[in-house]
């Protein structure tokens, strides 16, 4: 049986699992930022406030998970595990690592377990240093996927063709450019050329 409980728990996990607050989720969708604060999911006389099902559509759409996904956390079963190739991300920029689309190329990745979801293609990367401070720390792990469709507002692994390697957030695409927002606010934001571009990669979930 489905709990009130069970199913808020698994927005929040969705939320965590895409480096984001319940508040930034439901933005994100469309929605009122307060839509999943835990205020509102109990009402005023104490009874169970439930999110809609269209609420639910609309944070799977936002962040690309599917409803299985959901579903397996809910019930608390776990997906099955699986190694993918990791790559520390100082590393990411020379040659080698990657095919000419972002895919990962050669045989000298290493390997991490991963059990969370992502496509077949997911590959991590480290992160090293303090330039994506305060999101992402030295030594997090980042999973990225070059085939999930990239939205505004994504956070996102970007390789320009000079062999720069940069984890961002999409601000705006247009038919020409590429802005970026910095993740650190000590560091400037972007602006590229779609032909400065050799992939740009939706980042999925990180180790916080």
């Amino acid at each position: 049986m489905l709990t009130h409980s069970q199913i808020w728990k698994a927005v929040d996990q969705l939320a965590e699992r895409n480096g984001l607050s319940p508040s930034a989720l439901a933005k994100k969708a469309g929605l009122d930022a307060t839509t999943f604060n835990r205020s509102k999911r109990i009402t005023p006389d104490g009874r169970a406030r439930w999110p809609s099902t269209e609420s639910i559509a609309k944070i799977l759409a936002a962040t690309g998970e599917s409803l299985d996904d959901f579903m397996n956390t809910i019930s608390e079963r776990k997906p099955a595990g699986r190694s993918i190739p990791l790559l520390g991300l100082a590393q990411a920029g020379a040659g080698g690592f990657f095919d000419d689309s972002g895919f990962p190329a050669g045989g000298s990745w290493d390997e991490i377990a991963f059990p969370g979801m992502g496509d077949e293609n997911s590959y991590a990367l480290e992160i090293s240093g303090d330039s994506m401070m305060p999101l992402y720390r030295d030594g997090d792990i980042v999973v990225v996927s070059p085939t999930a469709a990239v939205r505004r507002g994504d956070r996102v692994v970007v390789k320009t063709r000079g062999g720069e390697v940069m984890a961002k957030e999409l601000k705006r695409r247009t038919a020409r450019t590429v802005e970026l927002r910095s993740l650190n606010p000590d560091h400037p934001d972007r602006l590229l050329q779609l032909n400065e571009i050799a992939w740009l990669a939706r980042i999925l979930w990180a180790s916080q």
